[in-house]
């Protein structure tokens, strides 16, 4: 598990290989991270955007912007948390994925927290 806390946003990963989507002679690796979104924070905040930078085999693969998180803009409540899983595939069985939200406060501000960098291992290639 990989985490990160920012302006009282708790953000942990779970990445993990998903063989059954996987091909590695064609260079597809496929991955799922299962992502909570903790709001440690006195007031209620929303998710509105997010940037991700993924890396495949050291280098620079892809990069990732778009509202909210699998189609929802989640409102998150002091005290509590979101969590979603999602995916990427990547060329090589060795990556890692980073980035950031843009959240938006009850006065309106937005402001941005940062997702933990975690590695994209897909171990039955390393075996």
């Amino acid at each position: 598990m990989y985490t990160k806390t920012t302006k009282s946003i708790k953000i942990s990963v779970l990445p993990a290989p998903i063989e059954s989507q996987s091909n590695p002679e064609q260079r597809a690796h496929a991955f799922s991270y299962t992502i909570t979104i903790s709001n440690l924070g006195m007031e209620p905040v929303q998710l509105v955007k997010r940037h991700w930078m993924i890396q495949s085999g050291g280098e620079a693969y892809d990069e990732v912007l778009g509202d909210g998180v699998v189609g929802l803009q989640p409102i998150i409540k002091p005290g509590e948390s979101f969590e979603y899983t999602s995916g990427a595939v990547i060329p090589d069985p060795l990556g890692c994925m980073k980035g950031s939200y843009t959240l938006k406060n009850t006065k309106g501000d937005f402001f941005k927290v940062e997702i933990p960098e975690f590695e994209l291992v897909f171990t039955s290639q390393l075996n």
